[in-house]
């Protein structure tokens, strides 16, 4: 029986990085990329001049998430693992921490921050929350 690894995947350098140790230590593991999109970030475009209405925002989220899990599955290349792909909507540790009790998650390796954590940070808010509230192991990648 292979495992399920869960990768929350948010175009951040160390999440790429919890990736490729991912399908580096989890051999033939079912490996699901989750990327959560924040409909918060519709507020922050829209003081950016980007789509206010939140259909178009979505559809560009939508656009920008396959890009992404595109470039996760060029950076891995050839792996034994079956690399899927979860798109949700709401705040990301929430999603996170419902993904995991709702699906069979063996194991959840991520970023210790996102694209908007500080260096300066140990431990991202979000991969945080998700080590404090999951029942399965996680492995926080800096």
């Amino acid at each position: 029986m292979s495992s399920h690894v869960l990768v929350p995947l948010d175009d951040s350098e160390l999440s790429y990085r919890a990736l490729e140790h991912a399908v580096d230590e989890h051999a033939g593991a079912d490996v699901t990329l989750l990327h959560v999109v924040d409909p918060m970030e519709v507020v922050y475009e829209a003081e950016k001049g980007g789509p206010t209405l939140a259909e178009e925002w979505f559809e560009t989220a939508e656009s920008a998430a396959e890009s992404m899990f595109d470039r996760a599955r060029e950076r891995v290349g050839e792996t034994d693992c079956e690399l899927r792909t979860e798109l949700v909507v709401g705040k990301p540790e929430r999603e996170i921490v419902d993904y995991v009790d709702q699906e069979d998650v063996d194991h959840v390796v991520m970023g210790s921050h996102g694209r908007s954590g500080l260096d300066r940070l140990l431990l991202g808010s979000v991969a945080e929350t998700v080590v404090r509230r999951v029942r399965v192991p996680v492995t926080v990648v800096r």
